[in-house]
């Protein structure tokens, strides 16, 4: 099969040429984009913007525009950067990780019916596309140390039905897959998972996202390694499909066999049961420049990340009602994108609710990622009951409405992890002083 490609024209030097970039952009929409990266105001700032703007104004005229701006050299330069540090040869940029769950759901060639276990707590992302094509989905129970999914539960909601699990490496913590990945070997599952926290989070020797049939990372704004604001890493081990995960990231164009006086064909994607039909989920060579220069820096940013956690970890250890983030081990190295802040509410005299309220009134921000997913009422209206499904999922319940949030942890000053760990002591201090 020839290469994986998204042809779009530049047919290079010619009379005739035709350009794939139909409009470049030119130097004032670069200095935009300077002004929009690097902001700033007062004099001394807008005298170095009309310095640099000299600057380009002058290479306007001694350089040449790029022949391409989509799924080009720079995101083929960005998979490569990614497959060296995860360890793997499949890696696929994609417009976001919920794009790459979709590759992998259709895949699995899930349809109206089909069981789909998906964590009590995550990101609405992860269930979309199983709730949209009407498969049933099975929540299951949370881990109360780690607010994983609990791989106990899974076994016990496991039937004959059920077609995919999705483990969720919430906060970058990974899940403990062994038990996940042998339960579904036994029943014949696929394993996705949903490792959009957790980009060089380790699980036992191995990456994260290395281990199921599928995984995606998700590089949105938000994450601790970003490809301009969107953009996601697919990878997979199913034998032979990586070249197949190219094509389904764009239509399933196929250069193998092209159809009479063209360049290309277009056919399905190979599924575990029967082919499927691509869709469109291209990037950027911008997105792709953006994702390799921050891969490269990842480690940094992951210990900067542990050591913040360490210290907040250190300091809220003193009081026993406190259950700070656990900073993993020789088996387990979380990416600390979140730090995940508990108490227990009989030592507090309190439960989080209370906490978080004399945090927010202190100044430090805390969100508790995410809420139960079947209390939307996207959930609700498909048919399902929250409180039955609640009743299935007690240490849900008990650790989202009494027991846990978030804090931020990384580009944060030494004052200011000062602030929150004495925050923080100083608010359960209180609540556990009556006040």
């Amino acid at each position: 099969m020839g290469k994986a490609t998204d042809f779009r024209y530049n047919t290079g030097a010619t009379r005739v040429p035709w350009a794939a970039v139909g409009e470049n952009y030119n130097a004032h929409d670069l200095m935009e984009i300077i002004r929009f990266l690097m902001q700033g105001e007062g004099p001394e700032y807008e005298a170095a913007i009309n310095a640099v703007w000299e600057q380009v104004e002058k290479l306007d005229k001694l350089s040449t525009p790029p022949g391409k701006l989509t799924t080009a050299t720079q995101v083929e330069a960005a998979e490569e950067a990614c497959n060296a540090y995860l360890g793997t040869d499949s890696s696929t940029f994609v417009t976001n990780a919920t794009s790459g769950f979709e590759i992998a759901y259709k895949y699995a060639n899930l349809k109206a019916g089909d069981e789909v276990i998906v964590p009590a707590i995550t990101f609405v992302a992860t269930m979309a596309y199983p709730l949209a094509i009407g498969a049933k989905l099975v929540f299951a129970d949370v881990d109360p140390k780690t607010i994983n999914m609990d791989p106990a539960d899974v076994a016990r909601k496991i039937t004959p039905k059920t077609k995919m699990i999705v483990p969720v490496h919430i906060g970058g913590y990974p899940v403990d897959l062994d038990p996940i990945m042998e339960l579904a070997r036994k029943h014949d599952i696929l394993v996705l998972e949903d490792a959009a926290h957790a980009f060089g989070a380790m699980y036992k020797g191995r990456k994260i996202g290395t281990i199921g049939d599928f995984a995606a990372f998700s590089f949105h704004e938000v994450k601790n390694v970003t490809s301009f604001g969107e953009g996601g890493i697919a990878t997979t081990n199913i034998p032979g499909f990586a070249p197949e995960m190219k094509r389904a990231r764009f239509l399933g164009m196929d250069f193998s066999a092209p159809i009479k006086n063209w360049l290309y064909n277009i056919t399905p994607i190979p599924g575990k049961e029967h082919p499927f039909v691509a869709a469109n989920y291209s990037t950027t060579e911008i997105q792709g420049l953006g994702l390799k220069l921050q891969v490269a820096r990842n480690e940094e940013i992951i210990e900067a990340r542990r050591r913040a956690a360490e210290y907040l970890t250190n300091r809220l250890s003193v009081n026993d009602a406190i259950i700070p983030q656990d900073l993993g081990n020789e088996d387990i190295k979380p990416t600390f994108h979140l730090y995940l802040l508990q108490i227990d509410p009989e030592k507090a005299g309190g439960d989080v609710q209370t906490l978080k309220k004399k945090l927010e009134e202190k100044g430090v921000t805390n969100i508790p990622h995410f809420g139960p997913l079947y209390r939307f009422k996207v959930v609700s209206d498909m048919g399902y009951d929250p409180d039955e499904i609640a009743k299935t999922c007690p240490v849900c319940e008990e650790v989202f409405y009494k027991r846990f949030t978030h804090l931020p942890i990384y580009g944060l000053s030494e004052e200011q992890l000062e602030y929150m760990a004495d925050a923080i002591l100083e608010s359960v201090a209180e609540m556990q002083a009556g006040k």
